[in-house]
């Protein structure tokens, strides 16, 4: 398995120098590649190096070639994505215009995906371009004015991976420190599996409810989003240059502040599982073009809700400690019973309770949910389906005996 080290380098004047040269032309070559691909439509990567090499050749005369060839992969990659999206925007925005003529509201504008382009694109390297010695702490890399030996550091929570085998590596520049990100391989763990099975319930309300009977998250997360969404919308109507400044340092400090919250959610989750057992969780992909939320409270967290982000760090967390992570249809799994199997929209009479309208039993209605997600794996893994559906199939009642 892959995992990203963060290094930091500590290059001398000299050698910051050919760094920043070296980023640039970097990006200058990837922003070309993206300029050629999007004006002819194409993002075939074979096509884009015959028709782009010589250009990006001698307006990046100081990179080496393996450097030119890595910022056309880069560049393809984000042709890729961006063509993809342009494609699903121009098919959505036919039925947002049918929808708001059908609710007499105002025809929404169409904002058409613009060609990608970079600031400061992080130079990639490989294994022709890069060597790192571990024991030395110095890395040679390839700029502008040739190969650099530079020192660098390993933070601490790092140390587990030094002297692991070196892939390909990013380098970049934050607020003038210089920063190499280093994909190191690996080995798997030798875990025995086992037929424990833990369903999770990931939601706004409570961050993550297990089957386990454990409820996860803080309860001051809220708060200080809520403090924070109170302060931006003043500095918003405010309105100044000094706080637009203010707006860009808050923008950051929750991007980061949700990061950190969804490393110590998913580190909690994982350490209450025992290894070799299995983990499932709700495919929530899409799940906000699905919700309708009015304007307020609701509509805010659910849009910033980074559950794509929290599910990839239980997956890497998880695959340290040999535990498998699976994902399930999410439908009716707030709306059943984990007693009788009894299903209705009515059951769940709030937030937080749930009450069956067939047997009465009655728990926490996110306790509820990680049963059923549990219970729906399970099923599943005999080759039946479950929770999807006529409301009395009584198939959750199986699982729950």
């Amino acid at each position: 398995m892959d995992r990203t080290v963060r290094i930091q380098l500590q290059p001398n004047m000299e050698q910051a120098q050919a760094l920043h040269e070296t980023l640039a032309q970097f990006t200058v070559a990837y922003n070309h590649v993206c300029a050629s691909g999007w004006q002819h439509g194409e993002k075939n990567g074979v096509k884009l190096h015959h028709a782009t090499y010589y250009e990006t050749k001698a307006l990046c005369s100081g990179l080496v070639s393996d450097l030119l060839i890595q910022a056309r992969v880069k560049a393809t990659e984000t042709l890729r994505s961006a063509f993809t999206w342009k494609a699903k925007k121009e098919a959505a925005y036919p039925k947002k215009v049918a929808r708001a003529e059908k609710q007499g509201k105002p025809i929404p504008v169409f904002k058409p995906v613009r060609c990608p382009r970079s600031e400061q694109c992080a130079v990639r390297y490989n294994i022709h371009t890069y060597s790192l010695n571990w024991a030395t702490q110095t890395i040679r890399v390839s700029t502008t004015q040739g190969k650099m030996s530079i020192p660098f550091t390993v933070p601490h929570f790092s140390e587990q991976y030094r002297g692991c085998k070196v892939a390909t590596a990013d380098l970049l520049s934050h607020n003038g420190k210089w920063w190499l990100h280093v994909v190191v391989e690996v080995p798997e763990p030798t875990v025995p599996q086992n037929e424990t099975v833990v369903g999770i319930d990931l939601g706004l309300n409570r961050p993550a409810v297990t089957s386990q009977r454990r409820f996860l998250g803080s309860r001051h997360w809220k708060e200080i989003d809520r403090r924070r969404f109170r302060l931006r919308r003043k500095l918003q109507s405010k309105g100044s240059k000094s706080a637009k400044r203010h707006l860009k340092k808050m923008s950051r400090k929750q991007m980061l502040f949700h990061r950190d919250c969804d490393h110590v959610l998913s580190k909690r989750i994982v350490q209450h599982v025992p290894p070799g057992a299995t983990i499932v969780l709700e495919n929530l992909t899409n799940i906000r073009e699905g919700v309708r939320h009015r304007k307020g409270e609701g509509q805010r967290k659910l849009h910033s809700w980074s559950f794509a982000q929290l599910y990839s760090f239980i997956a890497y967390k998880a695959q340290e400690q040999g535990i498998p992570v699976e994902r399930i249809d999410p439908r009716h799994t707030s709306q059943t019973c984990s007693q009788c199997g009894y299903q209705a929209r009515n059951n769940r009479r709030s937030q937080s309770v749930f009450h069956c309208r067939s047997c009465g039993y009655q728990l926490h209605a996110d306790l509820n949910a990680a049963y059923n997600i549990r219970d729906k794996f399970c099923l599943a893994q005999d080759g039946r389906s479950v929770l999807s559906g006529s409301p009395s199939d009584g198939l959750s009642s199986q699982a729950s005996a």
